[in-house]
C-alpha cells in the first residue's frame, strides 16, 4: 500500500492532496477510513489508488500511519 504525506486539506470543501514518492494525488474527506472526515496537513497516511473524475487517479481509503 502506498504511503504519503498530506500536503493540503480544505476542511470546508472536504478536498485535500497527498504526496507520495511518485506523484501528488487528490482525495475527498469521505475517503478517510476512520470516518473523521478530517486529516492534518503533514500527517503520514497509507492509501489506495482509484480512478477518479476527469481520468485522474485519486487517493482512497486513507489511513493515518503512526510511527
Amino acid at each position: 500500500m502506498p504511503v504519503g504525506t498530506v500536503v493540503a486539506f480544505d476542511q470546508d470543501r472536504g478536498r485535500g492532496e497527498v504526496e507520495s514518492d511518485r506523484e501528488r494525488l487528490g482525495f475527498h474527506s469521505t475517503k478517510i477510513v476512520d470516518g473523521s472526515r478530517s486529516v492534518a496537513v503533514g500527517a503520514t497516511v497509507e492509501f489506495e489508488l482509484a480512478p477518479g473524475h476527469l481520468g485522474r487517479w485519486e487517493a482512497v481509503n486513507l489511513r493515518p500511519v503512526t510511527r
